[in-house]
């Protein structure tokens, strides 16, 4: 299967990923949750994605059962909401295989992932910090940072994200006690008065994340705000296994 840039519209493409019907190519081969291959076909549209069911995920001590399909569709949420498009587009839907996320699958380059990054080429990262500090991503590993075919990078594999306790995992510390850029900050000031109530935004959240999730979200975008830097790695466990 190859993958493909995003030539339709956005809300195009998440159409075709919610209403189009699901051709299975197979399952991946990586990865502790069960994840399809697929093409959404819709009005003439033929789209190659990638589909997490609910039932293919493995329980875990930490978070709900069930619910890790609804995270990956809530980063992209949260993501657009920021307006910083590099979580590809995502949706929650019925599937083959019952009910699941299913993701636009992006074109990326072969073995461009964060370790392979040139120094030159990170600058885009504070963005993606910044943002798993906010959703409290336990689970930032190397390959899930990929180098698309235009040199944009994208964020995939969210599905452990926005629990409540503090639980950042990641790799990318490049930015340790640096402040955060003005323009970063700005987003999230944005993003943060749409996390009041009544929104839009605080709508589509209620029916993917817990109420405790999303004040928790919003007490970490109230303390990203006023330290206005990135932290430093604390104390116990702050880099996922395996690191790619």
């Amino acid at each position: 299967m190859t993958s493909q840039p995003i030539t339709a519209s956005a809300s195009r493409v998440l159409e075709v990923l919610s209403r189009g019907k699901m051709e299975m190519q197979g399952l991946l081969p990586w990865g502790s949750n069960y994840t399809f291959l697929v093409y959404m076909l819709h009005e003439g549209l033929r789209l190659p994605a990638v589909y997490k069911p609910r039932r293919g995920e493995r329980p875990l001590w930490d978070f709900p059962d069930g619910t890790l399909y609804k995270r990956e569709a809530a980063a992209y949420v949260v993501c657009e909401a920021l307006g910083w498009g590099f979580v590809p587009p995502t949706v929650c839907r019925d599937g083959v295989e019952g009910p699941g996320s299913v993701q636009f699958y992006v074109d990326v380059e072969p073995e461009a992932h964060y370790f392979s990054l040139a120094e030159d080429q990170k600058e885009p990262l504070r963005k993606i910090v910044a943002f798993d500090i906010l959703v409290n991503n336990a689970d930032r590993k190397g390959g899930h940072v990929l180098r698309g075919s235009r040199s944009e990078l994208w964020a995939i594999d969210h599905g452990l994200c926005f629990h409540a306790d503090p639980k950042l995992r990641t790799v990318i510390w490049d930015f340790a006690s640096q402040p955060v850029p003005d323009e970063i900050l700005n987003s999230l000031r944005k993003f943060r008065a749409m996390l009041n109530p009544p929104s839009d935004l605080l709508g589509l959240l209620c029916r993917l994340i817990a109420e405790d999730e999303i004040a928790a979200l919003r007490r970490r975008a109230d303390r990203l705000l006023k330290q206005k830097c990135y932290p430093e790695p604390g104390p116990g466990r702050n880099y996922p296994w395996p690191s790619l």
